[in-house]
């Protein structure tokens, strides 16, 4: 008796790619768009405003200002002073409630700072984990969170300084807020700059921003 032996074909396993991981969620992507927008109409119009009434010895140019004159200015500002607002308070609502400042902000140590600047300055800083901020990348984002807020407060004191009178006193008069508001702006323009830089030197990040991952 003669026995047969089929050669059947070893089965094979189909590898099935896990999807990757949603590194930024919809709401922040959605805030963090809408907040670009409006902060480059304030920072625009803003230097509109400030032209009308200049606090140091130079102007901005007219192609880097938004509004065409004063009144112009002035209405974008706060157009999109409202919309920057109600997005910024409900980014730090959502920030807190979802535990999202906790995991990400949070901590922030001397020695990491220390670290990670000196990893930074040698251009050997690692972002290949982009779940997670180093703490650099945390001081930054803490810091523009309270530089926002300072802000909004000495614009406050600058456009109703009766009605927001001691809120104006506390940042020493209308004159000094008004310094203060142009040093915020500055600071927050100077952020804008080395995060557009970093999405330059690391186009996954700005992947991320778009498409979540």
């Amino acid at each position: 008796m003669s026995t047969t032996i089929l050669n059947e074909p070893a089965p094979t396993t189909t590898a099935i790619a896990e999807p990757r991981a949603t590194l930024q969620p919809v709401w922040v992507r959605v805030m963090h768009w809408i907040n670009a927008a409006a902060m480059l109409a304030m920072i625009l119009s803003g230097w509109q405003i400030y032209n009308a009434a200049p606090l140091f010895d130079f102007q901005f140019t007219r192609a880097l200002t938004l509004g065409g004159w004063l009144g112009g200015g002035l209405l974008w500002h706060f157009a999109a002073m409202w919309v920057l607002v109600i997005n910024g308070v409900l980014y730090v609502i959502l920030g807190f409630a979802t535990g999202r400042f906790r995991r990400k902000l949070w901590p922030i140590t001397l020695s990491g700072i220390t670290s990670d600047l000196s990893q930074a300055i040698r251009l050997r800083l690692s972002h290949d984990d982009l779940s997670r901020y180093n703490t650099v990348q945390k001081l930054l984002y803490v810091g523009v969170l309270i530089v926002g807020a300072l802000s909004v407060a000495s614009g406050l004191a600058i456009w109703k300084p009766v009605q927001f009178h001691s809120l104006t006193a506390l940042l020493g008069g209308y004159d000094t807020a008004r310094y203060v508001h142009f040093g915020a702006m500055s600071a927050i323009v100077a952020f804008s700059a080395i995060h557009i830089l970093l999405a330059a030197l690391v186009p996954k990040a700005l992947r991320a921003m778009i498409i979540g991952r």
